[in-house]
């Protein structure tokens, strides 16, 4: 099935998608918690940087952790919106093969995507693993007996690079790859503005959201962490964070 992408209907789902994005943005902005943050972050970062209060080492503490889960979340929004797109044009579905986000046939060929936000996603085992699960995605459809042609295609986000085959799969990136799943040449620029739907509003709503949670985790570190004199207790606070498991 190939149709002609209708911007329409892109735009409403972006529209739609997007305001999960933010919902889901602010809903972890609630759900912090401090002794959870204060574990998984690198204490010496922070004393190296020079901190010395409460509120500068809680702000750059939550915006590590929020920055990490913005990632994810925008991440699965690609994901979400290529799919819609190559749904739309070529009939695809989400793919049942392990690591494989879409699939669809175009042309006789039956291919397998990949969906990575940017280009220096992951480290060299999981680059590996993405070999392995294009080897025996490939060999699975193979050994069907229905399928005889298969395309395995790491799609890229955005960036800038030249297009390239590994041996295992076709690596297009930004507007290769979004011309390769909705046949348009300019997509890459027309989701721009959707993705941008009520970002105001939303920012508003997070800013405030985060303010009260900082406010909150202030209060639990000065509670917690701080010296009798006001200073941050670093010494207790990497006792916390990387002390023997009985302390």
């Amino acid at each position: 099935m190939d149709n002609t992408l209708d911007m329409a209907e892109v735009t409403r789902f972006a529209n739609k998608s997007i305001q999960l994005f933010h919902k889901s943005k602010i809903a972890k902005i609630s759900t912090l918690k401090l002794k959870d943050i204060l574990r998984k972050k690198n204490p010496y970062l922070f004393r190296a940087k020079g901190i010395q209060n409460a509120n500068e080492l809680v702000n750059g503490i939550v915006e590590a952790t929020i920055s990490s889960s913005e990632e994810t979340l925008f991440g699965q929004f690609l994901e979400d919106l290529a799919l819609f797109i190559a749904s739309s044009t070529y009939g695809a579905a989400k793919s049942s093969a392990n690591g494989i986000d879409i699939e669809f046939v175009h042309e006789g060929e039956h291919n397998l995507i990949s969906v990575k936000s940017g280009v220096n996603w992951g480290n060299s085992s999981q680059h590996t693993k993405l070999d392995d699960n294009f080897r025996k995605a490939k060999q699975t459809l193979i050994q069907s007996g229905h399928v005889k042609h298969v395309k395995a295609v790491l799609g890229i986000a955005y960036g800038k690079t030249k297009y390239r085959y590994t041996g295992v799969y076709h690596k297009l990136v930004g507007q290769q790859f979004w011309h390769f799943i909705s046949g348009s040449e300019s997509l890459y620029i027309d989701i721009i503005e959707p993705i941008g739907y009520m970002t105001k509003e939303k920012n508003e709503s997070y800013y405030s959201e985060k303010a009260k949670a900082v406010n909150l985790l202030v209060k639990e570190l000065l509670a917690d962490f701080c010296l009798v004199d006001g200073g941050i207790d670093w010494e207790k606070l990497v006792r916390f964070n990387s002390g023997n498991m009985e302390q």
